[in-house]
């Protein structure tokens, strides 16, 4: 596995990560990919690497990318603050569990820390167990819950 920024010819794949990243909970349809469309997902895709603050890495394995961690200041469900880059964080179904996950939040949170950013933040639903599990095992804490979800932060700066 190798975890790398993501090239600009690469931007395009990060609606699919997006897609992906939508928690469905079990028993639950997935909503249609025309969805992505809405704005308050648009947001975290539109003319992505356009900002100073845009930053994405990803990971491959033999040659594909098979996950996806980006940031950006936004207004997004992970809104903290107009200093605060906001992430999301995508990998395939058949490479979850694998270590890549907690290894592009390590990556992510380096390459924030170097552009002088103090902290990071998302939102999460509550009963995505799984990945609260490993937020919190990557040093993110609950700032505070609004309704089903969780806004979580990671400081990385002091």
């Amino acid at each position: 596995m190798l975890i790398r920024e993501m090239k600009p010819s690469e931007y395009g794949e990060l609606e699919n990560f997006l897609y992906d990243a939508i928690y469905i909970p079990e028993g639950v349809q997935k909503p249609p990919r025309k969805i992505l469309t809405r704005p308050e997902l648009k947001i975290y895709v539109d003319d992505f690497g356009a900002r100073a603050d845009d930053c994405c890495v990803v990971a491959e394995v033999d040659g594909k990318i098979v996950g996806a961690c980006w940031a950006r200041i936004m207004n997004d469900y992970g809104h903290l603050d107009d200093e605060t880059p906001s992430i999301a964080l995508s990998v395939k179904k058949n490479f979850r569990r694998q270590g890549i996950a907690t290894a592009l939040l390590e990556k992510i949170s380096a390459r924030l820390a170097e552009k002088n950013f103090r902290r990071m933040s998302l939102s999460v639903q509550k009963e995505n167990l799984a990945a609260i599990e490993l937020y919190r095992k990557t040093k993110f804490e609950v700032v505070f819950q609004r309704g089903d979800e969780l806004l979580m932060t990671k400081t990385l700066l002091a």
